[in-house]
């Protein structure tokens, strides 16, 4: 094993640990936090960080010619699908007239 295997090895490993922190705090927000729109940011900006650290691990790591181009075009699925699909669920709920938590705990305008 030689040294520029090794720092990368460190880098796919810190990767990953960024992306498993991410995606656990994505999570953690969507059980603690009040109402749709809180839940919407959380996962969408947590989730999509997260699954793009493990990803960039992955292809860090080791990831033969397809396989790499694959990732990267899954990374780049995951960085366009997961905010716009938060945002869309956010704007549909808002024009339901589901209103948001205000922070008194009482509901917004």
């Amino acid at each position: 094993m030689t040294f520029p295997s090794l720092v990368g090895d460190a880098i796919g490993g810190a990767l990953l640990l960024v992306g498993v922190v991410f995606l656990l705090g994505g999570t953690i927000g969507l059980i603690r936090l009040p109402d749709l729109y809180s839940r919407a940011h959380a996962a969408s900006k947590c989730d999509t960080v997260g699954a793009c650290s493990i990803l960039a691990a992955l292809l860090l790591l080791g990831a033969p010619g397809s396989a790499g181009l694959k990732i990267v075009l899954l990374a780049l699925l995951v960085l366009a699908s997961g905010p716009t699909t938060a945002h869309a669920l956010a704007r549909c709920a808002f024009r339901s007239g589901v209103a948001p938590v205000a922070k008194d705990g009482g509901e917004g305008p």
